[in-house]
Formats: structure tokens, sequence, C-alpha cells
């Protein structure tokens, strides 16, 4: 894992497009090597450099914080804990 602290877009445009979403976007840059990028208009570009096992690793540990964050709301709209809506 490496911390990108400058890549511009010259260096992504060699690399192969994965995924984006948002400002973030994914990229990989060969020899089972990916790049994490924050695409920020306002600001240099950023990036995580990781290695494909530390990719699949970490997208787990993701999607268990993920469901940490929205275990709350999700509870709150489960159909057992909605409050009945009111009589016309």
């Amino acid at each position: 894992m490496d911390f990108v602290t400058t890549i511009g877009e010259s260096e992504v445009a060699a690399m192969k497009f994965v995924a984006e979403s948002g400002q973030f976007a994914i990229y990989a840059a060969g020899d089972d090597t990916f790049v994490l990028v924050q695409r920020h208009a306002g600001m240099p570009w950023t990036g995580l450099r990781l290695s494909g096992d530390g990719l699949f690793r970490i997208s787990g540990l993701l999607s268990d914080a993920t469901r940490v964050l929205y275990r709350e709301l999700a509870s709150k709209l489960s159909p057992t804990n909605r409050e009945p809506e009111p009589a016309r």
C-alpha cells in the first residue's frame, strides 16, 4: 500500500479505467496493482496504490464499515419499525 500525494490526469490516462463513483475512481496500474484516485476539482488529485490482494482484503473491511454506518438507518426503515401511516 502506498499513498500517492499527487497524481495527474496524464498518469491515470496511461492506466486502465476500472470504475468510478463521484470524485473517486479506480484504475488498474498493471502488475496486479490498482490505484484509488480522488479526483477533486479544486485540489491536486491524490491516490492510494494497492496490490490486488490488498484491494480484495480492504473491500471486505469497507463492506463491514458500510454495514455499521447504515445499520441504524436500515433498522428505522424496516417495516417492523415504521410508524403507521395516519388514516385518511
